[in-house]
């Protein structure tokens, strides 16, 4: 098991319409490609308010690869995605990072 952490960065004002993308949208899509959220979360106080993290529990790499490239290539998604920054874009960056659970800490905790 592992897990991705990704972090979007949102242009001022904008962190409502992804807020807005993922609940009407994209967790569709999580689902359909069998993508498993941990959690999301919004920033309170930190280096920019205008961010959206969230976690997503993977198998191992290739599980990643395999849904989140099918997730990517959907021609609906892409319409979706493309619809919701027809006036201006959402996202200014995007980090991810990935994590491997530590040996010490039991596995079953996470999901």
């Amino acid at each position: 098991m592992m897990i991705e952490m990704r972090i979007y960065e949102c242009a001022p004002g904008r962190l409502p319409a992804l807020q807005e993308r993922f609940a009407n949208h994209t967790l569709g899509f999580f689902k359909r490609y069998g993508i498993e959220p941990v959690g999301f979360w919004t920033t309170l106080v930190g280096r920019n308010n205008h961010e959206l993290t969230y976690l997503l529990k993977w198998k191992d790499m290739a599980d990643r690869e395999a849904k989140w490239n099918a997730f990517q290539a959907d021609p609906e998604w892409i319409a979706r995605r493309a619809e919701s920054e027809a006036d201006k874009p959402i996202i200014v960056r995007v980090e991810n990072q990935f994590f491997a659970p530590a040996a010490f800490f039991p596995a079953g905790l996470v999901g």
